[in-house]
């Protein structure tokens, strides 16, 4: 007689292992297309649409449980995505997310037990100055996770580039990411000092986090 585990085949997958893999030696990832070009075009039509009914906020520092608005620091505007509220194009972007986390979880028993995203639009000539994401009085999340919804023909000049501050044996090193349309980034909360460069041109994207207990 069979075992029920013997119907259960547990399929590696390469963009995953990927994740994993460079998370491990450099500590972020870049991943292109992560998500279809309909599904980022859908999310995208989902915050524009959103953002005409006047639903965004002005993004402030710290957590929800002490939040400052400091304009100095930040200019991005932001809308929390509840999943249990999502439309289908967010719906999309939770399964796939979802899927990710129940293989990390899986494959390297990350005890990744909570989510939190939300839609971020940078107006031109706002930037958020460099920082790190987790807060004194909350650390549970693990990994900071951004994937960009900008127009397909978003150029270098538009601005609003991610830059990861790494550190190797001898001196800090820089990272440059541009906001590519489908690009995602990942990268551990705990550690990676990050900031969002000048915007020139209206910044769209999904940011959030993976939390641990």
């Amino acid at each position: 007689m069979n075992s029920i585990f013997e119907d259960i085949a547990f399929v590696e997958n390469e963009v995953y292992e990927r994740i994993i893999a460079e998370i491990g030696s450099h500590k972020y990832c870049i991943v292109d297309d992560f998500f279809p070009s309909e599904t980022v075009a859908l999310l995208r039509q989902s915050l524009i649409t959103k953002l005409e009914e006047d639903r965004f906020k002005k993004a402030a520092i710290g957590n929800r449980v002490n939040e400052t608005i400091v304009k100095s620091i930040r200019g991005d505007h932001i809308l929390w995505i509840e999943e249990v509220l999502a439309n289908r194009a967010e719906g999309l972007f939770y399964d796939q997310i979802n899927d990710m986390v129940a293989y990390l979880n899986r494959t390297c028993f990350m005890g990744i037990l909570q989510k939190e995203f939300h839609y971020a639009l940078y107006p031109t000539g706002t930037f958020y100055k460099r920082h790190i994401d987790t807060f004194q009085n909350d650390d549970r999340r693990k990994l900071s996770i951004v994937c960009y919804l900008n127009d397909e023909d978003w150029q270098p000049e538009n601005g609003g580039e991610l830059v990861l501050y790494l550190n190797n044996d001898v001196e800090e090193v820089p990272k440059i990411i541009y906001p590519l349309p489908g690009r995602m980034v990942i990268f551990e909360s705990q550690i990676i000092e990050h900031e969002v460069k000048t915007v020139s041109t209206q910044r769209l994207s999904i940011t959030g986090w993976l939390k641990t207990r």
